[in-house]
């Protein structure tokens, strides 16, 4: 036999047996047959990286560059590749304590802004305000980033420090130099009003929330609170369990969401509250999302609340966050929820019942001076 057909023939069973690997791991995975391909161009894109990229190559980035890559190329604003750094901010977000510098962030548009600032934090002493637009981070526009590494890029280890480039109206761009604090997340805040209102806000929905708002709750009521307005405007969302254990206080026994994946299964979360205590107004507005809106339409469609305010933000979608071998992870959308009557109000919002716009010059809150006087009418 010729050398020519030596080398063919083990050429021919080299590539047969990279096919067949090939098609070995794509079988174990659960790869239709026609994702053959596509593994097979992956591979051989790295392998070329790898053997002739003129620098270094870095196996671990590369890997990861190319996870984020096809977590981006999802067009969904609330996927996102998480590095260790990145994770590990995550975990101490939703555990209620972190470093940063106290602030809560809106997305739309491509644009960050900031929706309120917390007190006694690095954001209230450096002087940001709501209202502010954040333009870069350390000097990298926000445009270069995904929403969720906004964030991400913003918090960090305690002591050190941020840049925030911020765009205010009527003023030139500003840098503001922050040193990042400890973050103690107190998500929850009561007080009596006039006539036996009681009014609580929902800053946001962290681990801790549902203990915090029975709480405040009790507190209320032990001053003689025969109605309720709950303030959940600027609230940006947070964990589904959290809401749900506020809904039991509020949301008459039943549906308070539906959770449904692709795949068609659903996931039903309740409320055992036999019947509604009191009269409620809730407040939203624009910046009013996810486990916030939930709590909101389940009030709205069982009758439990009034809602005042503008529309919410529209984020019906679930996120969920899969650890993965590294220390790093994905959150990945993997369900839309549903309202009680079956709304899904993603990319929609919640409308209010009774629609009532904050000025940005205004001198007082119209809208929690509305909701008193709905409430008002139901004592």
């Amino acid at each position: 036999m010729s050398k020519k057909k030596i080398m063919a023939g083990c050429l021919a069973a080299f590539l047969a047996g990279g096919i067949a690997a090939v098609g070995g791991i794509c079988y174990l995975v659960g790869f239709r047959a026609e994702h053959i391909g596509d593994l097979a161009r992956f591979l051989g894109a790295r392998r070329f990286i790898e053997s002739r990229y003129v620098g270094d190559v870095d196996d671990e980035k590369l890997m990861d560059g190319a996870i984020s890559g096809m977590v981006q190329a999802l067009g969904d604003p609330h996927s996102i590749y998480l590095d260790p750094e990145m994770y590990g901010q995550l975990m101490s977000q939703t555990e209620g304590s972190f470093g940063g510098i106290g602030v809560y962030m809106g997305f739309k548009d491509g644009s960050v802004s900031i929706i309120s600032v917390m007190e006694g934090t690095p954001g209230e002493s450096a002087g940001l305000r709501a209202g502010d637009e954040i333009v870069a981070v350390d000097g990298t526009p926000v445009t270069e980033y995904q929403p969720e590494e906004v964030a991400m890029h913003i918090r960090g280890e305690v002591g050190t420090d941020v840049t925030l480039t911020i765009r205010r109206a009527g003023e030139e761009d500003k840098d503001y130099t922050l040193t990042r604090g400890s973050i103690e997340m107190k998500t929850v805040a009561g007080k009596m009003l006039a006539d036996g209102m009681g009014y609580i806000r929902i800053g946001t929905f962290s681990e801790h929330t549902g203990r915090e708002f029975a709480s405040a709750l009790q507190e209320l009521e032990g001053q003689g609170m025969q109605g309720l307005i709950l303030d959940l405007r600027e609230n940006p969302g947070g964990l589904i369990k959290s809401c749900v254990e506020v809904a039991d206080h509020v949301v008459p026994k039943g549906t308070v969401v539906s959770v449904i994946e692709k795949n068609g299964k659903k996931e039903t979360y309740e409320s055992d509250l036999a019947e509604s205590k009191y009269p409620i107004v809730v407040l939203i507005d624009g910046n009013s999302a996810s486990a916030a809106e939930i709590l909101a339409g389940a009030l709205q469609d069982t009758g439990a609340a009034t809602l005042v305010g503008t529309k919410s933000y529209g984020k019906g979608s679930v996120q969920v966050v899969v650890p993965m071998h590294h220390d790093d992870a994905l959150k990945l959308t993997i369900a839309k929820y549903y309202t009680p009557s079956g709304r899904c109000i993603d990319g929609i919002g919640i409308e209010p019942d009774v629609e009532v716009a904050l000025p940005q010059d205004a001198t007082s809150d119209v809208q929690l001076e509305k909701a008193e006087e709905v409430l008002r009418g139901k004592l």
